[in-house]
């Protein structure tokens, strides 16, 4: 014999190879024998590796969604954004129209305040010099020349009657 036939072992000699997986002896092809896997490199014993990538995987018909209903699902959404929106346009203008509101009653309540005041003025500056700090606490700088100038409004007499 030559050392060449000595090398190869017999096929018939080895114990048939089991998977891990499957538990089925695998079945070579003819004239071919199968080496056995041995550990991984990694130490993971336990990760399957033939495993398929996921983008690999078929999947079923009926669980892909026609146009139609996609279609569908984008008007819904499409409407529920726009009712929100809605709903915080009107909260938003709610809250704005009662700012101006409560704006307006600030300043009414300022006018008829104003309005209301008894104005004294000051036309002696001596005075101010003798007043205690407390009473010129209570002075106020006012716009004096525009209550002078205020005329009380003309009655029209008609000339007809006599």
């Amino acid at each position: 014999m030559s050392t060449n036939q000595e090398s190869q072992p017999q096929p018939s000699a080895r114990a048939p190879l089991v998977t891990e997986s499957s538990g089925k002896v695998p079945n070579p092809s003819p004239g071919r024998t199968m080496i056995p896997l041995g550990k991984p490199k990694s130490g993971r014993v336990w990760k399957d590796r033939n495993k398929q990538r996921f983008s690999a995987l078929l999947r079923d018909k009926p669980l892909r969604s026609s146009w139609q209903k996609k279609m569908e699902a984008k008007r819904e959404k499409e409407m529920v954004k726009q009712y929100h929106q809605k709903l915080k346009d009107d909260k938003a203008r709610e809250k704005e129209e009662k700012r101006k509101r409560r704006e307006e009653n600030l300043k009414r309540r300022a006018e008829n305040e104003k309005k209301a005041e008894i104005v004294q003025v000051i036309r002696n500056t001596a005075k101010l010099k003798r007043m205690k700090k407390k009473q010129l606490r209570k002075i106020e700088k006012r716009d004096t020349l525009s209550m002078l100038q205020k005329t009380p409004p003309t009655v029209k007499k008609s000339t007809s009657g006599e």
